[in-house]
């Protein structure tokens, strides 16, 4: 088992059908890390994340949690230990956002005591992270795509998992939503010392909010680490095929991601010819051959 980590796979194969996404994949998950996943479309980013929460079996391989194999706990034990917001999440007709957030708490209900106090607490605090608490009467399928988003998080963090699996939690919502999302899984993180693993699109919020990084590429694992670390123009130009310049940001001084020009790809070979990279600490980064 590898040092501090719950939850890790060994020697995985998944695969959808005859179709293989990855194969021999191995993945640590740092304890108490806030870990993002990135990489170009169909590299298995979500596919993995699906791995670790049970939802697709692996053709080969294992995934353990807390030191079992994650297929050998009861369904009901595995969400009391693990929680995902799957990326595309369908409610069911005719429920309320109160509704549905109490179903966060499922697993935690016991045959003879089914709602308690804590239960109406929890419900509450999610409701109020996520800022929907004035939607708690409304309908699920009346809300915007960005409301409901923010109705299933709040599922999930009332589910009260030490484990969160967030399979793009920013998708529908607009960017000052996004960073309102991200700000609280940075602060649940900072401050219940949960562990997040988050699939992003966007490696700027990536490299901001991160403290473990993973980059995909074609189904294998092409670097991981701290953002600080391993973020260079090289390797996003490896995994993302794109020509960038990686200097500091200058809010957070963690990696910003500017992309070259396109008009002028044709003139120069992204932006090495046009000046001195600049790696995450704003000095000048050592070129490879």
């Amino acid at each position: 088992m590898p040092e501090s980590s719950r939850l890790w796979g060994e020697n995985l194969t998944l695969a959808y059908d005859q179709s293989v996404i990855s194969r021999d994949l191995g993945i640590s998950i740092p304890d108490n890390s806030f870990t993002v996943i990135v990489g170009p479309n169909a590299c298995g980013k979500s596919t993995l994340l699906r791995a670790l929460s049970r939802m697709l079996k692996p053709a080969a391989g294992a995934v353990h949690l807390d030191g079992r194999l994650i297929g050998s706990y009861p369904s009901k034990e595995v969400a009391r230990r693990l929680g995902l917001l799957p990326q595309s999440s369908i409610a069911p007709d005719g429920i309320t956002v109160a509704d549905l957030v109490s179903r966060g708490r499922y697993p935690h209900q016991k045959l003879l005591k089914q709602w308690s106090r804590t239960d109406e607490r929890v419900i509450d605090e999610a409701m109020d992270a996520t800022g929907v608490r004035e939607l708690a009467d409304r309908m699920v399928d009346e809300l915007s795509g960005g409301q409901r988003q923010r109705v299933w998080l709040a599922m999930v963090l009332a589910q009260q998992t030490p484990l969160l699996l967030l399979d793009e939690p920013t998708t529908y919502l607009d960017i000052a939503h996004q960073m309102d999302v991200l700000d609280l899984c940075a602060q649940m993180h900072r401050e219940r010392e949960y562990t997040l693993v988050a699939v992003l699109h966007d490696l700027n919020h990536a490299c901001r909010y991160a403290t473990h990084l993973i980059a995909m590429k074609d189904g294998r694992v092409a670097a991981e680490g701290n953002p600080r670390d391993i973020v260079t123009a090289d390797l996003v130009e490896e995994v993302f095929g794109l020509p960038v310049r990686v200097i500091p940001d200058p809010e957070t001084g963690t990696p910003l991601v500017v992309p070259a020009d396109r008009r002028s790809r044709g003139e120069r070979h992204g932006c090495r010819e046009a000046g001195p990279e600049l790696d995450a600490a704003g000095t000048e980064a050592r070129r490879t051959a």
